[in-house]
């Protein structure tokens, strides 16, 4: 048996290599400017962007922890540190006494609308001011296939 096919080709191991770094690059940049212009931390721009994403700006907790890709208890660990800040609240859920939704705060609310123009900015500076169109329409269908492709390996029970 050969396992010339297991292995990536120089080209794949470069881009693969770039893509990894990248993905350790760009979270962090992000990161920074967000605590130096907003004093919010990446994580907690995330949950306040699902917060905000909703009509009501509340979000039951293991919805939430299912959108952003988290485990329960990394969730519940951010809404403690967040919670300590008056960014957002936990309410239990009286409907059905099982589950509680995160809530966010006006403090919250006011949070994100401040940090949001400086972060989309960072994002357009860092990523889409230096693709052409054409090379958008090939990362957009790129990051399509492969979410695509990990949905459907979460759909069969496979991880």
């Amino acid at each position: 048996m050969t396992t010339e096919g297991l292995w990536l080709n120089d080209e794949q191991q470069r881009v693969w290599r770039r893509w990894l770094w990248m993905n350790t690059e760009l979270p962090a940049a992000l990161h920074r400017q967000l605590q130096a212009d907003s004093n919010l931390s990446l994580p907690d721009f995330e949950v306040l962007v699902q917060l905000t994403d909703t009509p009501e700006g509340r979000v039951r907790v293991l919805k939430l922890a299912r959108a952003l890709g988290w485990e329960p208890s990394r969730l519940s660990h951010r809404i403690k540190r967040m919670a300590a800040r008056n960014l957002v609240r936990r309410e239990e859920c009286l409907d059905d006494g099982r589950g509680a939704y995160v809530v966010l705060t006006p403090e919250g609310r006011t949070a994100i609308e401040q940090a949001a123009p400086a972060h989309v900015q960072t994002v357009k500076a860092l990523v889409f001011d230096a693709l052409t169109d054409a090379e958008l329409a090939g990362f957009a269908s790129m990051v399509n296939k492969v979410l695509t492709r990990l949905e459907a390996q979460a759909l069969s029970g496979r991880s």
